[in-house]
């Protein structure tokens, strides 16, 4: 059992299918560009050129080549590690690029870091050692020599590489929010906390392929969306839910919580950086899949298209809002460079099909007050690989996607959000009221937390102050992959019709001085769907409470909504931490507490 301790309007994009030739399977080469109408372009002079060939990615890039010396590249990534190990809320960012080839190498993935390939497929970069979380930091208990804690181990990624661990050694990838595990072949087993007796909190593999045994150990909650678990997946806690891929344990929630939706309905991968044979860098977008199974990339011809490097801004954290502005202004897609940008002003993207693209967890601080992205009602923008962190001047909203009231059709080609984080509080006192408004239609939510810190700098129920983590008003979105934590009203507030949720993790805030600072006798929701609701679907989902601050404090429910027809909810289970507070019911008046006496309460449908 776990306490926690963490504490234009343009042509739709094309949609190309990209040729696997022989030689992007052996790693020699990367796929060709895929013909697209580029961005318009920029007057002369206007926004800085990038020379595709040799772009400038900044000093916390770090590219390796099958060249690099071993002693030089393994030297690097310990540096990195050292340096990352603890650092929660720095501001150091790192990203470690494999250009495709073999490589001999340990990678001990610490904060604020991403290790990524960049070829077309996961196979074109093969790492013989490890890519690594290890839980070996945080203190768990109250036993100062256990730090098998992984329950802080956020904010890192690994993408679109193979790895082959030493014979007879295992992968460990322990992990909780925002540490997705995307687009790997990994030929080795797993496990996803400390191997012993240490808690784990929530994880996300997508577009992956595993070829061994997944032993997932004390991880209360995981998605798995698309994915190939070839030597299947051992244990389970609270939530563990599996969309769209083979391998995986058959339905049985709640003995044991498996909760297996067989397709995914619609999803956009996360585009991703890749070099060419002659080069020169490109960005793959994929293409839209509905009612898919398995890897984008199991058949070598995933769909989609590679933009050239030159039609991107890549930025540094020292360029103002309003030069990246300029750029995006200009038809220019956005690269974003690892490090912290302070901005001034809100960054505006209103061109259909703009790429915003973070790598090393690059991170957006609105300083001003104001929003950090706004994205218009336009289609097919991609937000991708984003730390959104609130400032200490109160954002009524961070993230913006359409303008209120927007009502464009975006079916065919949605904006997407792929592995966008959001944070209020930690390194500062963050304030925002919302962190995340979809006004738009259709949006795709692939892998996102919304948090409000409960430790680091700044942290208080009158310091860093955040009403709600997502508020959506547009119809058809859909979430894969949503985690919302610690908000001081409705965690999330769903009033669009049509959406769709696979797997939902909440923890409701550890803070609230008193039932009248939690609102009153009934105290708020999770997850609530407005009054005018009439058609919404959920799987896996799951609340949990820990008022450490005020035990006597307790919720109503964890989810509210109509008692509609079209409403229907699929495994729902409510938790209390150590028995810490009280959850009353689970969905509107059904379902038994979840308290002292009765720590976790499940049930298989709404309505039964």
């Amino acid at each position: 059992m776990k306490i926690p301790s963490r504490t234009r309007p343009a042509p739709q994009r094309a949609v190309v299918a990209v040729a696997a030739t022989s030689a992007v399977l052996a790693g020699l080469i990367s796929a060709p560009a895929a013909s697209a109408a580029p961005p318009a372009p920029a007057p002369a002079g206007a926004v800085r050129a990038t020379d595709p060939k040799a772009p400038d990615f900044g000093p916390n890039t770090h590219v390796f080549t099958p060249s690099t010396p071993h002693d030089q590249l393994q030297s690097t990534l310990d540096d990195i590690a050292k340096r990352q190990h603890t650092n929660q809320f720095g501001d150091e960012r790192d990203a470690v690029l494999f250009q495709p080839g073999t490589y001999d190498a340990d990678v001990n993935l610490g904060f604020n870091t991403q290790v990524a390939g960049l070829g077309m497929s996961p196979d074109d970069v093969n790492i013989n050692g490890h890519v690594r979380v290890e839980a070996d930091w945080l203190q768990q208990g109250d036993d100062p020599n256990y730090k098998g804690n992984a329950t802080q181990n956020f904010w890192r990624s690994a993408e679109n590489m193979a790895v082959q661990p030493p014979a007879g050694q295992i992968e460990r990838w322990a992990v909780s929010q925002a540490a997705p595990y995307r687009r790997m072949h990994q030929k080795g087993q797993m496990q996803l906390w400390d191997g012993g007796d240490g808690w784990a909190s929530g994880g996300f593999f997508a577009d992956s392929k595993i070829d061994g045994l997944v032993e997932s150990g004390s991880q209360q909650q995981f998605l798995t969306r698309d994915s190939e678990l070839n030597g299947g997946w051992s244990g389970s806690v609270w939530n563990m839910v599996y969309e769209g891929t083979n391998g995986a344990p058959a339905q049985s929630f709640p003995d044991p919580p498996n909760t297996n939706v067989p397709q995914t309905s619609k999803v956009r991968e996360k585009p991703f950086l890749n070099i060419d044979a002659q080069g020169a860098y490109h960005v793959f977008v994929p293409a839209v899949r509905e009612n898919s199974v398995g890897t984008s990339w199991g058949s070598g011809q995933p769909g989609g298209e590679n933009l050239s490097l030159a039609d991107f801004f890549v930025a540094k954290p020292t360029d103002n809002a309003a030069t990246i502005n300029a750029a995006l202004d200009a038809g220019k897609h956005l690269l974003l460079t690892p490090g912290v940008y302070h901005l001034d002003d809100t960054l505006r993207v209103k061109n259909p099909n703009t790429v915003v693209l973070g790598l090393g967890l690059a991170t957006l601080t609105p300083d001003t007050g104001k929003q950090a992205i706004s994205v218009s009602d336009v289609d097919g923008v991609e937000l991708a690989g984003l730390l959104i962190d609130a400032g200490e001047q109160n954002s009524p909203s961070l993230v913006d996607i359409g303008e209120r009231g927007a009502g464009a059709d975006h079916a065919k080609n949605p904006t997407s959000l792929s592995d966008v984080f959001f944070r209020i509080g930690g390194p500062r006192a963050g304030k925002a009221t919302t962190s995340l408004h979809i006004n738009s239609n259709d949006v795709l939510i692939d892998n996102t937390w919304l948090w409000r810190a409960d430790h680091g700098q700044g942290v208080g129920w009158d310091v860093n102050t955040a009403d709600t983590g997502l508020i959506v008003d547009g119809n058809d979105v859909t979430a894969h992959g949503l985690f919302v934590e610690h908000y001081q009203k409705n965690q999330v507030v769903w009033n669009g019709n049509g959406g769709r949720t696979v797997f939902f993790q909440n923890e409701m805030p550890y803070d609230p001085p008193d039932q009248a600072a939690w609102g009153g006798d009934g105290g708020w929701a999770a997850y609530e769907l407005g009054d005018g609701v009439i058609d919404h679907e959920a799987w896996g989902v799951g609340s949990y409470c820990f008022f450490n601050v005020n035990p006597s404090i307790s919720a109503a429910r964890s989810f509210e909504g109509p008692n509609k027809p079209g409403v229907k909810f699929h495994d729902l289970v409510s938790v209390s931490l150590g028995g810490t507070g009280t959850i009353n019911h689970v969905i509107n008046d059904t379902g038994d507490p979840a308290n002292a006496d009765h720590q976790q309460s499940y049930l298989t449908g709404y309505p039964g």
